[in-house]
């Protein structure tokens, strides 16, 4: 795989349908791969002060050199910035500039950037067009693809949002070398995911080869294509979550009330969480017959050995109290008319939606798990 060559993911939405190119070196030729899909458009490029360190010079030299002139517009880092005030400034700034039907936002960052970057572009003007720039593993194999853009509330994460579709996604996998461990760390637990829902030969590979798969080269690669391909094909026959999309939330509606306890903070980041609740999940449907316990052991061993969190007491600072838990979980966008839904799992790659879960039953694990 290489900028010349990269692999390609088809999402397939009709007239809305778009690609992943996946590969190392994409954002010297952004401008080239823009402009053969969208020739003559103007580009607001939204990034965070930390990316724009890294990356923004090559990704304008890029965009230039495919005839696109861009405005940056860059945002402070961190979680904080999936807020309404920020929100409002980032749209004064995209109207300020004038951009109209048929120009584009980049979204260049992590999850947070594409969230909101993205939530913008659905908004201004009834829609713009975006491109996803992921920065991030997280954001390469999850929060990049699918359209689902957002931003926080008090209330929980991700929580004032809409499906709006990128025009393209642009994943270099060369970006990932300047990750630091723990946000690399972060991200895998998405990687794994994917191999929890619904491909047990996946997750295996991924015992046997994720410390190449951490080093890079032709294992990273192959690790994102597998989880964008999964990915694409889910969001292709589901776009708004109304049936098979939820799988997706494995280990989320845990993560998120975790996260959202911890502030928003670097005490957890999005991917700890997820592990955290990953692990949660795997080991409330084993108590619930589902499966054997070995196999909620088994994935807990192999995020433990990577270095991710999948103890709730671990949580940094403490971890919050079944109450508070559980009140976060009702805000949950998975309830329905005021009843539970989990991602649970009859074993590794075989998760399931399971409605009506009684509140008093996830009130009494959670309470068993921070009392062990």
């Amino acid at each position: 795989m290489s900028a010349d060559q990269p692999v390609t993911v088809e999402v397939g939405l009709g007239d809305r349908a778009y690609d992943i190119l996946i590969g190392s070196g994409l954002l010297s030729r952004a401008g080239e791969e823009i402009s053969r899909r969208l020739p003559g458009t103007r580009a607001a490029v939204v990034t965070d002060e930390n990316v724009a360190a890294a990356h923004l010079d090559t990704l304008k030299a890029g965009l230039e050199k495919g005839g696109i002139q861009p405005t940056v517009i860059t945002m402070p880092p961190g979680e904080a910035t999936k807020s309404f005030p920020v929100l409002a400034c980032l749209s004064d700034r995209l109207l300020e500039m004038g951009l109209e039907p048929g120009d584009l936002v980049v979204a260049l960052g992590g999850g947070v950037i594409g969230d909101l970057a993205g939530f913008a572009a659905a908004i201004l003007r009834r829609g713009l067009d975006y491109v996803q720039v992921p920065t991030t593993l997280l954001a390469q194999v999850d929060s990049s693809v699918g359209g689902k853009t957002a931003i926080d509330s008090s209330h929980g994460k991700n929580l004032i949002g809409a499906f709006h579709q990128p025009v393209l996604v642009l994943a270099d996998t060369a970006l990932l070398d300047t990750l630091p461990p723990r946000q690399f760390r972060a991200g895998y637990a998405e990687v794994a995911k994917y191999g929890l829902i619904g491909d047990a030969a996946f997750f295996a590979w991924l015992e046997a080869n994720w410390r190449d798969m951490f080093a890079g080269g032709p294992a990273r690669e192959h690790a994102i294509a597998v989880s964008c391909r999964m990915k694409a094909a889910i969001v292709s026959r589901d776009e708004r979550e109304t049936g098979e999309r939820a799988l997706l939330n494995l280990g989320h509606t845990f993560g998120h009330a975790l996260e959202a306890a911890a502030g928003f903070s670097v005490r957890l980041l999005h991917g700890e969480a997820i592990s955290l609740g990953m692990a949660l999940a795997f080991r409330f449907s084993a108590l619930r017959g589902l499966m054997p316990m070995t196999e909620a052991e088994r994935v807990e061993r192999h995020l433990a050995a990577v270095g991710l969190p999948t103890d709730i007491r671990s949580v940094p600072g403490g971890a919050p109290g079944s109450d508070r838990l559980m009140d976060l979980i009702a805000q949950d966008k998975k309830v329905k008319r005021g009843r539970l839904t989990f991602i649970l799992a009859r074993g590794i790659g075989a998760s399931f939606i399971a409605p009506d879960i009684d509140a008093a039953d996830v009130r009494a694990f959670l309470a068993q798990q921070l009392a062990e």
